[in-house]
C-alpha cells in the first residue's frame, strides 16, 4: 500500500470502530466506554502503521511501547467502567443534559471526533514507521527511556490507588500513599510524560518534530479539560474540607514534597 492508502485505511478503520462502539453504547445506555475505545484505538492504529511492513528493531521497540500503553490503559479504563456500570461518567451525564432531545445524534458526532483524535495521536508512529534509516538516533533512545519510565510510573500510580480503594471503607478518605503523597494526580503526570517520550522518539526521525502537538494536546486535556478539573470538582464535592486540605498541601500534577499538613485525620 502507498502512504495515502495506509493513512486513509487507518482513518476509515477508526471511524468504523467508533461507529460500532457508539451503537453498542446506545444499547448499554452508557457512553463511558468511549474512553477505553479511545486508548485502545490509538494503540491499534499505531501498531497498524509500525507493523504493516517489515519493521526494524527501532520500529518494533516503538510498537512494544505504544502497544503496552494502549493495552494497559484500555484495560484499566474498561475495568473501571465495567465496575461502575450502569452509572455513567459525570462528564457524559452533563453532555446528556446539554444535548437533551438529540443525545444519540450528538454522541455519534462526539464518537467520530474521538476517532479522528485517535488517528491524529497515532500519527507520530507513522513517522517512525516511514523512517528509512534503521539506525538509532540519540532522541530515539531518550524517547524510549522516557516513555517506558512514564508507563511504569502510571502503572504504579494506578495500582496504588486501586489498592487504597480496596482497603478503604470511608468514601471521604484520601489516598496519600506512595506517589499520591507527592501529587494529587501522579497518573496524569506520568501519562503526560509518556507522550513526551513518544514525541522524543518520533523526533529522532524525519519530520518527527511536527508531532509536538501530541504531548501538547494530551497535557492540555489533562490539565484543563477532561483530567484534573472534573476529577477535582468531584473529589471536593464528595470529600469536602479533607480534600481541600489535600489540595493545599499537595502538588496537583508534578510529584513534589508536600507542604506542612495541618491535619492527617482523613488520610490513610
Amino acid at each position: 500500500m502507498n502512504d495515502s492508502l495506509i493513512l486513509l485505511s487507518a482513518l476509515i478503520g477508526n471511524l468504523l470502530i467508533f461507529s460500532a462502539a457508539w451503537a453498542w453504547c446506545v444499547r448499554l445506555k452508557n457512553f463511558s466506554p468511549v474512553d477505553a475505545f479511545w486508548a485502545s484505538c490509538i494503540g491499534l492504529t499505531a501498531l497498524f502503521f509500525l507493523l504493516g511492513q517489515s519493521p526494524n528493531p527501532k520500529q518494533i521497540t516503538a510498537a512494544i511501547l505504544i502497544g503496552a500503553w494502549g493495552s494497559r490503559l484500555g484495560y484499566h479504563l474498561g475495568k473501571r467502567i465495567a465496575r461502575h456500570h450502569p452509572d455513567e461518567d459525570s462528564r457524559y451525564e452533563k453532555l446528556r443534559d446539554v444535548w437533551e432531545g438529540k443525545v444519540n445524534a450528538m454522541f455519534f458526532l462526539f464518537f467520530q471526533a474521538q476517532a479522528v483524535s485517535a488517528f491524529l495521536l497515532a500519527l507520530p508512529f507513522y513517522l517512525i514507521a516511514t523512517d528509512p534509516d534503521p539506525a538509532w538516533a540519540p532522541l530515539h533512545v531518550i524517547g524510549a527511556i522516557v516513555a517506558l519510565g512514564g508507563i511504569i510510573g502510571e502503572t504504579i500510580a494506578d495500582k496504588q490507588m486501586s489498592a487504597f480503594k480496596s482497603e478503604s471503607s470511608s468514601p471521604k478518605s484520601i489516598c496519600k500513599k506512595g506517589l499520591w503523597k507527592y501529587s494529587r494526580h501522579p497518573n496524569y503526570f506520568f501519562e503526560s510524560l509518556i507522550w513526551v517520550g513518544f514525541f522524543l522518539f518520533a523526533a529522532g526521525s524525519p519530520w518527527g518534530w511536527t508531532s509536538l502537538y501530541a504531548p501538547a494536546i494530551i497535557t492540555f486535556l489533562l490539565l484543563k479539560v477532561t483530567g484534573i478539573p472534573p476529577t477535582e470538582a468531584s473529589a471536593v464535592k464528595r470529600k469536602g474540607d479533607a480534600y481541600r486540605e489535600y489540595q493545599r498541601t499537595t502538588s496537583a500534577f508534578v510529584p513534589w514534597p508536600p507542604k506542612f499538613q495541618i491535619s492527617n485525620s482523613n488520610s490513610q
